[in-house]
């Protein structure tokens, strides 16, 4: 292991001389490569002098622990040598984390879309508070967030809503709620007292440049709309909203937040450019981890990850097996502990896998 990180310090330091070359800052693309490889490997680098610093004081003070006459000064040595030696484990557990592969769009901001699936108006309903959690979650991160499209039904409840969550690391602390997220309780409207089931579907997508990924003019079909709005003065009489189709995925985008249609044709061009590079990098993923996959994380949007148990208040992540009470609590956006736990949890999959030689 020290070989390989003797490497992966050398490789910090070229970074780092790369970064202070201003000939480098004439492609912003490789800016980004090598910026986001240096943060990538940081934490270990840190970690890893550390460790050597406390193994080298280790080895002194066991050498002066041999030379040494005086017996009190023996026992002061002992009692050293043995605090440095009980860190050493504590070290190692925190290095192999370190070292685990890291997923390149953890440091990126994000577009959150949520959509009401089954179940109706109370579908619709359970989108909207789930919304307001992950917002106040977002809140509670120092994240900065934008509402840029809301769908509601009929009935005034939230049929689709789009966010954009922005800051370092939003992507590694919301990616684990891309899925279908049921809730059971008694709606209402409900006059019997039975508890209905329905759900909803929440996608978490990094958001990328024109140059992560290519989108092709003739593959775009495009119109322009006049927005809805408040009526008077304040209503929109240019064709503003923006709707956007993919041909080649059949992805559809439509885009009214704002009365310019330049911002609202670029926020639709962001919006398709996360949803494309999304599915990308799920199918590679998929692809890649496919045994691992199957055990842990369901890329299959259509089956549930979470189950809110209103009656019983219990919230179950099915994909780590963990039960958390508090529903009101956690519906107020006390998220951290669930995805805390799924992140450890992936953690302990990558060490799993690591052991066998398969990271």
């Amino acid at each position: 292991m020290k070989f390989n990180l003797d490497n992966l310090v050398a490789e910090f330091t070229e970074l780092e001389n790369k970064l202070g070359d201003p000939e480098i800052f004439k492609d912003q693309k490789k800016v980004r490569e090598v910026a986001s490889r240096k943060k990538q490997i940081e934490e270990a680098v840190t970690l890893y002098r550390e460790y050597k610093q406390i193994n080298e004081s280790l080895e002194e003070n066991k050498e002066m622990l041999w030379e040494e006459k005086d017996e009190e000064m023996r026992e002061l040595l002992k009692e050293e040598i043995k605090e440095t030696e009980n860190k050493i484990p504590e070290f190692e557990e925190r290095l192999k984390i370190a070292l685990l592969p890291k997923d390149q769009n953890d440091d990126k901001n994000i577009i959150v879309e949520i959509r009401a699936w089954a179940g109706g108006d109370e579908a619709g309903l359970f989108a909207g508070e789930l919304a307001r959690a992950y917002l106040t979650f977002a809140e509670e991160e120092w994240f900065k967030y934008e509402i840029t499209e809301r769908t509601d039904n009929e009935t005034g409840w939230v049929k689709e809503m789009i966010f954009d969550v922005r800051w370092e690391w939003a992507y590694s602390r919301f990616k684990y709620e891309s899925g279908t997220h049921r809730v059971q309780r008694i709606p209402e409207t409900e006059s019997k007292g039975r508890v209905h089931t329905s759900a909803i579907t929440v996608a978490i997508m990094p958001e990328v440049d024109d140059i992560d990924i290519e989108i092709r003019d003739e593959d775009i079909e495009m119109q322009f709309t006049r927005s809805g709005g408040p009526g008077g003065q304040h209503a929109n009489k240019a064709d503003s909203a923006v709707h956007l189709k993919h041909i080649p995925s059949w992805i559809a985008i439509f885009c009214s937040e704002w009365r310019s249609q330049h911002k609202n044709r670029d926020k639709a061009f962001a919006i398709l450019r996360s949803k494309l590079y999304t599915y990308e990098e799920e199918k590679r993923a998929k692809e890649r981890w496919e045994q691992r996959l199957a055990q842990v994380w369901s890329w299959d949007r259509s089956e549930k990850i979470r189950t809110y148990n209103f009656p019983q208040d219990r919230v179950t992540d099915h994909r780590i097996g963990q039960n958390f009470s508090g529903i009101p609590q956690i519906m107020m956006g006390k998220l951290a502990p669930i995805i805390d736990a799924c992140a450890v949890f992936d953690q302990q999959q990558k060490l799993e896998e690591a052991g066998k030689g398969n990271v």
